[in-house]
């Protein structure tokens, strides 16, 4: 079985929050943990805990990059220093020890990014987390390859391009995520760039990115 959930580097409000929880099986979300190397954008952090009650999580760590914008410092040093960072803000998240954090890699790059991502991986472990990535179904098995136990968050999907998704009665789709081009994923982002119909955003309709994942809190030990 498994489960659907969102992801959206801004936090849509408690309100939107309390609407999908309530009228879709979307149970599960990102978290952004800020600030990060490449993502400085603090809503998920100051979010109303009440608000965020019966969700499960992908707590989401923004290090640096090869490309794009953001850190570019991608040595085995600065991986250590950000796994650490990623553990803090962990803790000032209230997330519990042993919980699993995720290292978005949104150009990855085995070839040039592996030393950073183990040294990454290394000092989530050492403070006490479990480590997990978000790549390229094209570079999981490499990325996974690193460390033993890690846990791949991967995507796949058709376009980036803005696109409407309509569902029946709030169900939106949850495919396995061993279908996802790397059979061992834990979590597939599926759909990017999704425009969702919702009755508490203020256009009435959220941009999201679209996952499943084969546990309903992603984040759980």
């Amino acid at each position: 079985m498994s489960f659907a959930g969102f992801d959206r580097s801004e936090y849509p409000g408690g309100a939107v929050m309390r609407w999908l929880r309530a009228n879709t099986n979307l149970v599960f979300c990102g978290f952004y943990l800020s600030p990060a190397p490449s993502h400085n954008d603090p809503s998920w952090m100051n979010a109303d805990d009440a608000d965020l009650d019966g969700w499960g999580f992908t707590p989401v760590y923004v290090g640096a990059q090869t490309a794009g914008p953001g850190s570019h410092n991608v040595t085995a040093a600065q991986g250590k220093i950000d796994g650490a960072d990623a553990c803090k803000l962990m803790d000032a998240a209230g997330f519990d020890k042993g919980c699993f954090v995720y290292l978005d890699l949104e150009n990855p790059d085995p070839v040039h990014q592996s030393a950073y991502v183990a040294a990454w991986i290394d000092a989530v472990v050492a403070g006490g987390y479990g480590p997990g990535v978000y790549t390229s179904f094209l570079d999981a098995k490499a990325i996974a390859a690193l460390r033993p136990g890690v846990r791949i968050w991967d995507f796949h999907v058709q376009t980036v391009q803005q696109h409407h998704v309509s569902v029946v009665r709030g169900v939106f789709p949850a495919p396995d995520p061993a279908a996802s081009g790397y059979s061992s994923a834990a979590i597939w982002q599926h759909d990017d760039a999704a425009l969702i119909a919702c009755a508490a955003a203020p256009s009435g309709t959220l941009l999201v990115d679209l996952n499943s994942a084969t546990t309903a809190d992603p984040s759980s030990p």
